[in-house]
């Protein structure tokens, strides 16, 4: 986490590693325990960065991209879909019969989610934007991570002011059950 760099290096990079994920994920045998471990840290992953670009990149699609508004609700329903299937994903085991379908499903929403911000919502925001705003946007992202949930909150708004003023607290709290369940968010 943490990689450095503007908005759109920071929040690229991040969407490789979720690919590694999947990755390792599909690598253990169906039903191992590692399979439930891999995806823990996936949810984690996609959950801090869905946060980070709620709190931050989406007002920033919204006020510098041209029909940014229907562009940003686009990429909050997609956040909206995966984040109820990683509430449905949080209940099961890896031994679960539905487990493996619902990781398969998630891989696919995130997919898609992913080549839709990559080729339409990127290049806009970089058209719209200066170097500087970019790179501003990038630290911010970088900060929100830090103290963003670690586990779906489907019910927490996604947009500012609110998302902002809860997301930190549920973060915490998110960080201390973690340590409770010895739940690696530190990925």
């Amino acid at each position: 986490m943490g990689h450095g760099g503007n908005v759109i290096a920071e929040l690229t990079a991040d969407h490789r590693e979720v690919e590694e994920m999947f990755a390792q994920i599909e690598s253990q045998p169906v039903g191992h325990p590692e399979r439930r471990q891999l995806v823990d840290q996936l949810t984690s992953e996609l959950v801090r960065h869905s946060v980070a670009e709620e709190m931050h990149l989406y007002p920033s699609v919204r006020r510098y991209v041209p029909d940014g508004d229907e562009l940003a609700d686009k990429e909050l329903a997609d956040h909206g879909r995966v984040e109820r299937m990683l509430k449905n994903l949080e209940e099961r085991d890896a031994g679960d019969p539905e487990f493996n379908d619902l990781v398969a499903k998630l891989k696919f929403e995130v997919a898609s989610h992913v080549r839709e911000e990559e080729a339409e919502l990127f290049p806009k925001l970089t058209a719209s934007c200066s170097p500087e705003e970019l790179d501003t946007l990038g630290q911010l992202v970088r900060r929100a991570k830090e103290t963003a949930p670690t586990r779906p909150h489907p019910s927490l708004p996604d947009t500012p002011p609110a998302n902002k003023l809860l997301a930190p607290g549920a973060g915490l709290v998110d960080r201390v059950r973690d340590l409770l369940s010895s739940r690696d968010s530190s990925s």
